[in-house]
């Protein structure tokens, strides 16, 4: 081949120099007799082609195929170069292939060649000789070489006999391991020529598995003894990794079979016990156990359920275990005969030990105790607490959740606790219907079953935050639950036979009853929890809080002390709310302070907490005292509202602005609360003289009416009077007496009418440090009824007509 003008010249691919090609580089020649200098290359980057083999080889259409029909069918000798890549990516880029591939190839003869009708070839190749590329062309999009052909380096003696029957011995026992080789290797045995070592070398490292480099590296051997050295090396690898496949492969095969075994031998010894009468089936020890069951309950199970768990039962005997229907009848008959028929727990109806338990877990709240212990003493009384509900309504915090739990320790009763907020689906209470796939029981059901007992004390936590939706309403799912007319015979959807609810125990919280269905509300016998006051939640923290939280952090009672000074201070300035929860958080965030110090190393000694350091741990109050409450002002006066956290004290203002004659506003007030406004200002205005603000003091003048704080909803009538006050205040330019604070709805003419909330808003004025307090004269009841300790220091003025409140705060005209 000759060259030409447009052919493009490489520089020859550089390559580490190996000893193995400076030994053989004495016996470089630049031709062969029977092979070409110059060939077409085709790179490969699977594994190298070795000498004397045979191979098939299929190129799909594309530069290598045409290379080869080239070969095929324009070169006499038909001699093509195989040469590996340095990676295994291969690139239509001449210059850059013919960088990337390794020095060393070898020459293959085309013996046969096939082309289908998309351009695939299909041909069978030999290796012929080991050449080296001295220098890389490009002609036509095809790569061709100037080669030149190294003749091997063997020196015979024993050294190479040794490691040409090492090399076979191993053959012959990779063959007990891949007998895929064993007709080539005794082939190859039988015709060894010791004369030519290379070529066994050669043929051996393509049994094994060796990475490209790995064989790359046997190519480039010219010296026969190294390269024999190399090649038993590999089968060595490669035997021990035949090895290792083997061992895994039979501890694999041991433990199917060893499994296999124990189920046959397993079933063996089934059928043989069941032969002697030694062991029933599966299924027949289930029938049993239900059957026993049933037997077990006797006369307590109706009638109507034992013919349910009959029926299922015969059901059963004709169904396969295999079957879907096995499983959902046998999961049905786990619930039936689950159910606690007939099982009561004795009820422990002593009131003194009621008492007890109830004065242990809870401080205060004596008129709910009270309740709860004349409850408990007329089931004394009536032998049993049949048809009794309880709602416990009180705002976050208080205890309700407790005081359930301690209602079924003083009874002697399994307590289930399972929370209402936002349940929005009737299956919840009244189970799934058994048609669906996974159906279940209510929760009712399943607080049954769970107790173990028919006379649980159940505990429906947040009902007034049930929710309803497409899936049904809970609430009037609740009504049967809820009516003692009707739930001795309760039918859950799931099982489908009556139940007997009437001795269970029923025991509702609620933070508002407003949100609670009339028709719900009706059926329970409600019981208000107000709050505590600062010395109730002095003594909570120390009986109870304290001794909780201190070993909860890892402290004991010596490592630290809060006096009853900070204790005031925390529930003062940190923590004013109904409930104690705030204030069991705020002692959590000292001892955590504390604990963190003692871990650290920084606190090594007993800490004292007092009102003087409190700030250290716990920050700046989030609560101060109003300068209001010390020095009033005009216009501005103190009213008591109630909130589903409790009861609170708010101020009410009023300003005189030049404008339109009228009123104006603010702090996001509700409809009722804008019609009071509207009444106070009408009443104010009419009656302007006689309540002592002259003539023209509303004329041109607009009042703006605030109620802070602005972000806060507020809505309800109870501030009439308060409103109406702020306005004689604010014309009469006199300030309200300090520690005065008011409550009640106003009428157009005058009429002070009666609110509720009243308990919740007098604890409220007790905490603000309020000493008069004004209720509507049809509220003194609801006054009383508040614990004695309450309104110590509180004094009440009742009324009946505006008048009567003019006169208490700003003295007869």
């Amino acid at each position: 081949m000759a060259d030409d003008k447009t052919d493009q010249v490489f520089v020859t691919p550089e390559v580490e120099p190996s000893d193995t090609a400076s030994e053989g580089a004495n016996k470089l020649v630049l031709a062969s007799k029977e092979l070409p200098d110059r060939i077409y290359l085709i790179p490969t980057s699977a594994k190298p082609v070795f000498p004397g083999l045979m191979f098939p080889l299929m190129l799909p259409p594309g530069r290598e195929a045409d290379t080869l029909k080239t070969v095929a069918q324009q070169v006499p000798d038909r001699i093509v170069g195989f040469v590996l890549t340095k990676d295994e990516k291969t690139s239509d880029d001449g210059e850059v292939l013919s960088r990337r591939l390794y020095r060393m190839g070898t020459a293959v003869r085309i013996l046969r060649l096939e082309e289908n009708n998309e351009g695939a070839v299909q041909a069978l190749c030999q290796g012929q000789k080991r050449f080296e590329i001295l220098k890389a062309i490009e002609r036509d999009n095809r790569l061709m070489a100037q080669v030149a052909y190294p003749q091997d380096v063997l020196i015979l003696g024993d050294d190479v006999k040794a490691l040409g029957l090492g090399i076979i011995n191993t053959m012959r026992e990779l063959i007990s391991h891949n007998p895929l080789f064993s007709e080539e290797i005794k082939m190859l045995i039988s015709r060894t020529d010791w004369g030519d070592p290379g070529r066994l070398a050669d043929f051996s490292v393509t049994m094994t598995s060796s990475s490209r480099e790995e064989l790359q590296e046997v190519l480039e051997c010219l010296d026969v003894r190294i390269r024999l050295e190399k090649a038993l090396l590999l089968l060595r690898k490669e035997l021990d990794l035949n090895a290792l496949k083997e061992k895994i492969t039979h501890q694999i095969e041991e433990r199917i079979s060893k499994q296999q075994r124990e189920f046959f031998l397993r079933e063996q010894l089934k059928a043989i016990k069941q032969e002697l009468g030694l062991e029933k089936d599966e299924k027949t020890e289930e029938l049993e156990r239900y059957q026993q069951r049933v037997d077990d309950f006797g006369a307590a199970l109706p009638d109507e359920a034992r013919d349910r768990i009959a029926e299922e039962i015969d059901k059963l005997k004709i169904l396969s275990p295999q079957s879907p229907e096995y499983a959902v009848s046998r999961n049905y008959l786990d619930w039936l005969t689950g159910l606690p028929w007939g099982k009561f727990s004795d009820d422990r109806l002593d009131v003194a030990a009621a008492r007890r338990i109830l004065d242990r877990d809870h401080y205060g709240l004596e008129d709910v105790k009270k309740r709860i212990l004349e409850f408990i003493g007329v089931a004394k009384l009536k032998g049993s607490v049949e048809g009794s509900i309880l709602c416990l309504v009180g705002p976050p915090g208080v205890g309700k959740t407790s005081l359930g739990r301690g209602v079924a320790e003083a009874l002697g009763r399994k307590f289930f606790r399972f929370s209402l907020g936002g349940m929005r689906d009737e299956a919840e209470i009244k189970g799934h219907r058994r048609t669906y796939i996974g159906a279940l029981p209510g929760k009712v059901m399943q607080a049954v079953k769970t107790c173990g007992t028919a006379n649980p004390v159940i505990m429906l936590d947040e009902i007034d935050k049930l929710a309803a939706s497409f899936q049904g309403d809970p609430a009037s799912a609740l009504l049967e639950v809820l009516d003692p007319e009707q739930n001795n015979s309760f039918r859950d959807h799931y099982l489908d036979v009556p139940f007997d609810l009437s001795k269970v125990l029923f025991i509702a919280t609620a933070n508002v009853p407003d949100t609670i269905p009339a028709p719900l509300l009706d059926r329970m016998e409600v019981i208000g929890l107000s709050g505590y006051i600062m010395e109730e939640k002095l003594h909570i923290g120390k009986r109870h809080l304290l001794p909780k939280l201190l070993p909860r952090h890892g402290l004991a009672r010596g490592d630290v002390s809060v006096s009853d000074g900070a204790l005031r201070a925390i529930i003062d300035g940190y923590a004013r709310e109904a409930g104690v929860r705030a204030f069991e958080k705020a002692l959590g965030g000292c001892l955590r302070r504390i604990a963190a110090g003692r871990a650290e190393g920084t606190i090594t000694s007993r800490v004292s907490i007092t009102p003087a350091n409190l700030e250290e741990y716990l920050g700046k109050p989030r609560f101060t005292d109003d300068p209001l409450m010390r020095h009033g002002r005009p216009g501005v006066v103190m009213g008591l509202a109630w909130t589903p956290l409790g009861g609170s004290t708010l101020y009410i203002e009023a300003q005189a602005v030049p404008g339109a004659t009228g009123t104006t506003l603010t702090g996001q007030l509700g409809g009722v609360m804008k019609e009071s406004c509207q009444i106070a200002y009408s009443l104010v205005t009419a009656h302007d003289r006689d309540l002592g603000i002259r003539d023209d003091f509303f004329k041109d003048r607009t009042i703006h009416i605030h109620v802070p704080a602005g972000a806060t909803p507020k809505d309800g009538p109870s501030a009439g009077i308060t409103m109406a006050t702020a306005l004689v205040s604010l014309g009469r330019n006199r300030r309200p007496p300090a520690g005065w604070a008011m409550t009640g709805e106003l009428t157009l003419t005058g009429r002070v009418l009666p609110v509720g909330g009243v308990r919740e808003k007098v604890i409220a004025a007790r905490r603000s440090k309020v000493r008069h307090v004004i209720l509507p004269k049809a509220n003194e009841k609801d006054f009383s009824e508040v614990p004695e300790r309450v309104r110590r220091g509180l004094t009440a003025h009742y009324v009946e007509d505006f008048s009567e409140v003019v006169a208490l705060v700003f003295g007869k005209a």
